[in-house]
């Protein structure tokens, strides 16, 4: 992982983008932390799904960092990079991005958040299972 700061555009594939909407905010009215971890989360899911031809979960995300607030309206682009495939895990990059609802420049982003999510490959019965299966 990077340094929050060092990155100056999105690394990765754009995997979700939605809008953020009042029933997504906490009780002070900014978007809640908790909401922009689900989708992190599944992005997550996204990417290693792909990676592994099947059902993942999530394992471990490792360290993460608001830098600011994200208000109603803005645009949200979660970006993943596939890091490290290992026998049974996959390790992911996650990084989430707003255009403020009132930005001129509709191609200016600003990262909020980034973490490395560690995803397991499942098989059919919930066990664990090699990424890559023999066919």
């Amino acid at each position: 992982m990077t340094e929050l700061d060092d990155v100056p555009a999105p690394q990765g594939q754009l995997t979700l983008k939605l809008l953020a909407s009042r029933q997504d905010t906490n009780l002070h009215g900014d978007i809640a932390g908790g909401w922009l971890v689900a989708l992190m989360d599944q992005a997550a899911e996204l990417a290693a799904g792909r990676e592994a031809c099947g059902r993942t979960a999530t394992v471990a995300i490792e360290a993460m960092d608001f830098l600011c607030p994200v208000r109603v309206g803005s645009i949200v682009n979660i970006f993943t990079a596939v890091r490290e495939i290992g026998h049974s895990s996959i390790k992911i990059d996650v990084e989430v991005w707003i255009r403020a609802p009132q930005e001129r420049d509709p191609d200016e982003l600003h990262k909020v958040t980034e973490a490395r999510f560690v995803m397991v490959a499942l098989d059919d019965n919930g066990r664990i299972r090699a990424v890559r299966q023999n066919d």
